[in-house]
């Protein structure tokens, strides 16, 4: 990874000839008021304001240095010159990247960038998973290439899933892909979820755009956020994905998801360990709570492979 030296400061400076500024991606304007936590929602949504949505990575760098500034009890966003000191390169570097243009991003830059805009675990995947080519940093167009798989095929890969999918018969299990689209489920799932079985069933737009997952999902506005999270790591990830581009112009045509989603900037890698409460009379007459055990293919990461569990109370 070649630098141009800055002979001003001193520090490194990633600009080259071809790596100009450009007026018409200027950072939007942040507005300020009242407490840190009307500041951060205030400055998030002048920022949505900008944007059509936030899941780029120029958004959520502008997003994350809000956060960065409500961590550290300012009360205003991060300035840029400031992300720019904590990271050791010149402030015109993180002003083009924040703007979007391109800048060669090595392993210790990602690690500078991260601790400067005090990333959590899953901000820190979305980053990586940007700057290399997918959530475990290998394109999807590589994950079942047959010499890295043990020679299995792309096809087989998903097959094998699929069979085990279907061979678990005690708890409810699904295969999505990259957009949660089903490929595939058990029994036990369809019993409990007869919407699995329409075509083109995606879970994504089950759970955030339907009436039935709303009353079947307790404290479903919460569980609502947490998906849209998992949704906009996914587009950081896969910003050329154009079944996830439909999944999100879909979900955010929904005026509650909408709102949701102008919230908060917060990316989510995955939600394996986490506790829904389902109400779900034809399963059970009384609510009651499972796990979500989800599994990753070493060579196959953009599929998910999914074990509901009860939980005992």
């Amino acid at each position: 990874m070649a630098y141009v030296g800055d002979a001003v400061s001193g520090r490194q400076d990633a600009s080259t000839g071809s790596f100009l500024p450009q007026a018409s991606h200027a950072t939007p304007a942040l507005v300020t008021v009242g407490s840190p936590g009307d500041t951060q929602r205030e400055c998030f949504r002048a920022v949505s304001r900008h944007v059509e949505s936030v899941s780029s990575l120029p958004d959520l760098l502008r997003a994350w240095r809000v956060d960065a500034g409500n961590k550290m009890n300012r009360g205003r966003p991060l300035p840029q010159k400031e992300v720019a000191d904590r990271m050791s390169v010149s402030e015109r570097w993180y002003r083009n990247l924040e703007t979007g243009l391109h800048a060669p991003l090595s392993g210790e830059i990602l690690e500078r960038l991260s601790r400067a805009l005090l990333l959590g675990p899953d901000e820190r995947m979305a980053l990586y998973g940007h700057a290399l080519g997918g959530a475990g940093g290998q394109p999807t167009e590589n994950a079942g290439n047959a010499e890295n798989a043990g020679n299995a095929a792309p096809d087989d890969v998903t097959d094998a899933l699929a069979e085990l999918a279907s061979a678990q018969t005690d708890f409810p299990s699904y295969l999505t892909d990259q957009a949660w689209n089903l490929l595939d489920h058990n029994a036990v799932m369809a019993r409990w979820f007869p919407w699995v079985r329409e075509p083109g069933a995606n879970l994504m737009r089950w759970a955030l755009t339907t009436t039935a997952a709303r009353e079947q999902i307790v404290d479903w506005p919460r569980h609502a956020a947490q998906y849209l999270a998992l949704l906009r790591f996914a587009l950081v990830t896969r910003a050329d994905d154009a079944d996830l581009g439909a999944l999100r112009d879909a979900v955010l045509d929904d005026r509650v998801c909408r709102d949701l989603w102008d919230r908060s900037p917060k990316v989510l890698a995955y939600r394996h360990g986490h506790r829904y409460e389902l109400r779900l009379p034809h399963v059970c007459p009384e609510t009651f709570t499972v796990t979500s055990q989800v599994l990753l293919p070493a060579y196959r990461q953009e599929l998910r492979y999914v074990l509901l569990l009860p939980v005992n109370r």
